[in-house]
């Protein structure tokens, strides 16, 4: 879906406007790190709206945080409507979240409790084994169990995973 003109304009500076994730209160939240040029955040757009469209209803909710200073409002505006990603878009270019998050790589999801406090950092799921190397179905469902986990107040058992995709550190 392609916006043009004022319409896109306006689009762009709704979804821009200054936003705290944390300001208000929710039940979990997720903060998805992606770039609009990593492939693999691309291919997970399917399965990150099924996550989110699956937790959504429990109080959960989705940030798209874009850490590249060099990425246009209107470019990530468009990456959202292309690939159907879910969540509040936001732009990271200090990379205060990316710290907050212990986030590396795109795409990678942290979840946070009702309280702020990291529960889980890494991958979606293990079906990236390296870069350009993929299974033809994941094993575990690290960000769904993390959220579930997270929402149900228990420890989850690998609150750290490593994620395969784009470096951050390439977007300072």
């Amino acid at each position: 879906m392609r916006l043009s003109g004022i319409t896109f304009l306006l689009a762009c500076a709704a979804l821009f406007a200054a936003q705290d994730p944390f300001a208000k209160p929710a039940a979990a939240r997720v903060l998805l790190f992606v770039r609009t040029d990593c492939p693999i955040t691309n291919r997970y757009a399917p399965e990150l709206d099924r996550i989110a469209r699956e937790f959504a209803p429990r109080g959960v909710e989705f940030w798209l945080v874009y850490p590249d200073a060099s990425e246009s409002e209107s470019a990530i505006a468009q990456h959202k409507l292309e690939y159907k990603l879910p969540g509040t878009p936001l732009r990271d270019p200090q990379h205060v979240l990316v710290r907050r998050a212990e986030a590396t790589i795109s795409p990678q999801a942290a979840v946070f409790d009702r309280a702020g406090h990291l529960t889980y950092s890494g991958r979606i799921d293990d079906r990236y084994v390296a870069f350009g190397k993929a299974r033809p179905a994941p094993r575990t469902h690290d960000l769904e169990d993390a959220i579930a986990a997270t929402l149900d107040g228990k420890p989850i058992n690998e609150a750290r995973t490593h994620s395969v995709g784009c470096y951050l550190a390439d977007v300072k």
